[in-house]
Parts: structure tokens; C-alpha cells; sequence
């Protein structure tokens, strides 16, 4: 992963002893609340519900072992005794005082990390795929790519106050797991009949209150010039976003006022002006990127009977052979696996840690996996390098800790953001919801007959909690004062990217596990023998799932 060099602890040190002094004269009174907002969002702090919020960046999803007991330090010293992962690999915390606020930004630069535009309209932290550098079916590993980008966009003096918030995400591998369909910038990595190295170019994705698939701009761009063509993207947004009305001031708006023609076009008007400057990327520099993210000391290991052993061992234990299944990934590295922890147990909200837990990541990703862990963006941790003789070991590990829950892509590895709980936005509460899910399908055989499904959970149109692009999806909503949930379906946030559809009116706290069982049982019914819930809904449409659901309500 990335290590900061001198200009970068300086950068950092500079903007927290900045802060610092902003947030005394705030409380000094010698700034008012509006001339604050927009110095502590650009720092990675919200007003909540309850108590102030601090989004912790971590850029592409990558830390490492010291970071996280920085981080259980830090909820144990400065907040409640845990912390929550986020959907776009960030962390939150939920319960900081605000004139503890610099004092967390400091101890966090001592492990290289910040809040530095993890909100505010700026350009947002850079995402990945979380199997990055590992994964079977890559192209191309994302990271040094997303680091180039990282180190553009951070302190980017013409992009610090864009028409609204700015997200870009890289994926470099054949099956997208980066949903960059639905950021303002989707990079796919891709390779030329030459085998050059290239992006195609998405622009204009996103969900809340209008959700938008990204369109193409670019079939081809040399990596050479990215930089340059994503400097004229952002110049055309920040010149003809519109800033009268926040509900349509995401670049997905521009885009489709435009047409995406006529938008690709201006663009490139753009990009003309800017491709033989500065910025166009050498090899020097994108080999100095790759740098940092070379593979680790793989040991040469006898891949077949490893495996052989692994398969003797799930054999004999039935729920080992579970975890295996549905929590261990492949690896491009013979004899070694990705271990996904899962931060889904019943009765604990979806992406929440603990101090003690982040203590025992750490000591696990020492032992298992060269010290680095990666944040997803369906709110778990992998381990993404483990010997494959390590895996039983690791398993009895992670059952005690509590992240051994065998249900990755099943119904309860649901996403969830923190809903009216926290949130000052929320229209209802989400956690309450997917508790309530879990404790419906705890029966781990049924959930494995079911297949791999997701199901998203959103407190508020903001749609931070993916609910658009679901299987099934779950969105907050009031009336007259009363919280009411409005179920959708169909979505996918992958290659096939789609956009779920409405069931009908909404339904109140209490009868949302019951309407979700009879969407299950609907698929149940209708599935072709191998059929996921998705293709069986393609199938069947979403009328007989209506059908189903009101008729039972009634």
C-alpha cells in the first residue's frame, strides 16, 4: 500500500493544525455556523442526529495493521468503543466531541491517515475493487491507478467547491465489484488488440433521489492520459453544473440535460486544451505509483495438496465447509485464498467494530495476511492473502471473534447505513430493519438454497445504504410522521448494472420482515431449477411478486 512521503506527513500535519485553529474559533464564537460548514466538511465532519459525525478516509480500501489499533484506540479514547464501515470503504464515527475533533485528525496523521474530503463538494475518496491485486479474474490492478488519482484530486484548488459532491471509482477486473456504473466517474482498467494499457470512461452514474446508470464517453483512453481527460471532465461540471437547486447539481444531471453526445463533446473541446500539459502521466511516474503495490513475499507452496488437505478438513467439519463456501474467495497466487470477515451477525448493526475487534484484526492480518486488511463496499473486511494450510486455523480465529458468520452474498449480508439512529437525514430507522431481517432468516440452509442475493437497506432517498441497486432494496420513507418502508426490486450494481422498480405503497416497521419472506417464498416458487432470484425476477416480472406481496398484506 501507499507510505506517505515528506511533502505528504506535511500536507497533513499543515490542515490539522489548521483545523485546529478553525474549530477554536468556532467555539470562541468568531465564526458563525455557516462560514464553519464548509471548513469542517471539507475535513471530514457532519452534524448528526445525535452527536457529531467524523469520516475517516480510506483511500481504495486499503489498511494496515498499525492503522487499525490507531483506529480501536481512537473509539475507545475519543468515541463509544467502536467504529462503522461505511459503503465506500470509509470508516465513521458516531459519537465524537467536536473539540476532540482535532485531536483525532492529529493522532490519525501519525498513521498516515485523514478526513481530509470525505465530505463536502469536492472530489471524494477513490474506490476499488476490494479483491484489488489478488483477485482471479483482474485485468489490471486498479490501485496505482487509484492513488494517481488520489494525489490529483486531494487539495485540487479548482475542485474544492464543485456544484456538489464528486465520486470516482476504478475497477480492474472482468467482473465489476466497484459499482462504477453508479459514481460520477466509472473507470473500467481495459487493455488494446496492442495489449496498451487504457480505461473506458463512464460518466454520470449515481443514486439518490434520480438514480442514473453511467453512460459511456470513452471507449478507449490511454493511461497516459487520465489525469488530463478527467481534469476536462470536471472542468465542464464545474462550469455548467447547476448551482441554484443542490437536488440537481450532480454531474448525472448535466450529462442527461445535455445528452450524453453533446456532453462527450464538450469534453473533449476540453481535453484538447489540456493533453500535451504537465499532467500528462509518464512511466516514470505511473511505475512509481505501481511501487507501492507490488506482491507480497508469497511462499512457493504445493497448491494441490493443499487443497487436497482443505477438502479433507471441510469434509470432516460442516461448518468450516460452510465458511468455505460462502466466505472464501479465490487467488491468483496458487495456494493461497481471500478471507472475507463478515460483519453481519444477527443482533449488531451491518459494519460495526468494536475496539477490541479492530485490536484482533489487527493481530490476524499480522499473523495471516502480511499485515493489511481491505474495507468493502458491502461493509465487511477481507484478508486477502492466506495460506491455504492457514484457513482452519484462521476460521477458529474468527468464530471466536465473531466474524466467522458463513453468509457473504446471502440475504443477511445485507447493506445497511446508519438510518435514523444517527442520521440527521433519515426519514426511518434502518438498523432495527435489517435485525429484524436477520432474526427472520436465521436458518443458514435455507439462506444457502436461496443463492447469492442482495438486499440494501436506505433510512432516506440519499440512498447511502445502495437501495437502488438491490435485488432487493429498501428505502425509508415518512408519512405524516411515521416511518414507512418502500420496497424495490431488481436492482444490481455489478456488469448487468440495473436500476430496482417500485413494488407498491409502502409498509410500516413492523410488517417489512413478513413482506420480504413472501418475496422469498414468491421466488421460491417461481425459480427454474438454477435460476437466481435475479433471473427468475427478469423471467417472471415484477407484477407477480406485487401480486403476491398485496394479497398477503390484505
Amino acid at each position: 500500500m501507499y507510505v506517505y512521503d515528506e511533502h505528504d506527513h506535511k500536507i497533513i500535519q499543515e490542515r490539522v493544525a489548521q483545523f485546529s485553529r478553525q474549530t477554536e474559533r468556532y467555539l470562541a464564537g468568531k465564526l458563525k455556523d455557516e462560514e464553519f460548514l464548509p471548513l469542517r466538511l471539507q475535513n471530514g465532519l457532519y452534524v448528526q442526529r445525535l452527536a457529531p459525525m467524523l469520516r475517516i478516509a480510506v483511500p481504495y480500501g486499503m489498511l494496515n495493521a498499525r492503522q487499525l489499533r490507531k483506529l480501536a484506540h481512537i473509539t475507545r479514547v475519543y468515541d463509544k468503543g467502536y467504529c462503522h464501515f461505511t459503503t465506500r470503504q470509509n470508516i465513521q464515527l458516531n459519537w465524537p466531541a467536536l473539540e476532540q475533533v482535532p485531536n483525532i485528525l492529529a493522532e490519525l496523521a501519525e498513521v498516515e491517515m485523514h478526513a481530509i474530503q470525505t465530505s463536502g463538494n469536492c472530489i471524494r475518496n477513490v474506490t476499488t475493487d476490494q479483491f484489488a491485486g489478488v483477485a482471479v479474474d483482474e485485468i489490471i490492478d486498479p490501485r496505482p491507478y487509484c492513488e494517481i488519482i488520489r494525489q490529483w484530486s486531494t487539495f485540487h484548488p479548482e475542485f474544492a467547491f464543485l456544484p456538489r459532491k464528486f465520486k470516482i471509482a476504478v475497477s480492474g477486473s472482468v467482473e465489476d465489484r466497484a459499482a462504477i456504473h453508479f459514481h460520477d466517474i466509472g473507470l473500467q482498467l481495459v487493455q488494446s488488440e496492442k495489449g496498451e494499457v487504457g480505461f473506458k470512461v463512464l460518466v454520470g452514474g449515481g443514486l439518490g433521489r434520480t438514480p442514473v446508470i453511467a453512460s459511456t464517453v470513452r471507449e478507449y483512453l490511454p493511461e497516459q492520459d487520465i489525469l488530463t481527460y478527467l481534469e476536462a471532465i470536471l472542468r465542464v461540471y464545474n462550469l455548467h453544473g447547476r448551482r441554484d437547486n443542490k437536488y440537481k447539481a450532480r454531474i448525472k444531471i448535466l450529462v442527461k440535460s445535455m445528452g450524453v453526445e453533446a456532453f462527450s463533446n464538450a469534453v473533449e473541446r476540453e481535453w484538447e486544451k489540456l493533453r500535451d500539459t504537465q499532467m500528462l502521466l509518464t512511466d516514470k511516474e505511473i511505475n512509481r505509483a505501481k511501487s507501492f503495490f507490488t506482491s507480497p513475499e508469497y511462499e512457493d507452496i504445493d497448491a494441490e495438496s493443499a487443497d487436497q488437505q482443505l477438502q479433507q478438513q471441510a469434509a470432516e467439519d460442516k461448518a468450516f465447509s460452510h465458511w468455505l463456501d460462502r466466505n472464501v474467495s479465490g487467488h491468483c497466487q496458487p495456494g493461497y485464498r481471500a478471507v472475507n470477515l463478515s460483519l453481519k451477525p444477527v443482533g449488531v448493526p451491518p459494519g460495526d467494530v468494536s475496539d477490541i475487534q479492530l485490536e484482533k484484526i489487527a493481530d490476524l492480518c499480522e499473523r495471516f495476511s502480511f499485515g493489511e486488511v481491505r474495507s468493502t463496499h458491502e461493509q465487511n473486511i477481507v484478508l486477502a492473502d492466506v495460506k491455504t494450510d492457514q484457513l482452519k486455523e484462521l476460521w477458529l480465529e474468527l468464530r471466536a471473534a465473531g466474524f466467522a458468520t458463513p453468509n457473504i452474498g446471502t440475504l443477511t449480508d445485507m447493506i445497511c447505513c446508519p438510518g435514523g439512529d444517527y442520521c440527521s437525514l433519515a426519514n426511518a430507522k434502518s438498523i432495527p430493519i435489517a435485525e429484524a431481517i436477520q432474526r427472520e432468516f436465521d436458518n443458514l440452509d435455507y439462506l444457502y438454497d436461496l443463492g447469492n442475493l442482495d438486499l440494501n437497506i436506505s433510512g432516506c432517498m440519499n440512498a447511502c445504504g445502495h437501495h437502488h441497486v438491490g435485488h432487493i432494496g429498501i428505502l425509508g420513507v415518512d408519512k405524516r410522521g411515521e416511518e414507512f418502508y418502500q420496497i424495490q426490486l431488481g436492482g444490481n450494481q455489478h456488469n448487468d448494472a440495473r436500476l430496482a422498480k417500485v413494488l407498491g405503497p409502502a409498509f410500516s416497521r413492523d410488517e417489512v420482515a413478513d413482506v420480504i419472506r413472501t418475496i422469498v417464498e414468491n421466488y421460491v416458487d417461481q425459480r427454474i431449477e438454477g435460476e437466481s432470484f435475479l433471473e427468475t425476477y427478469t423471467r417472471v416480472g415484477i407484477d407477480s411478486f406485487k401480486e403476491k406481496v398485496y394479497a398477503t398484506a390484505s
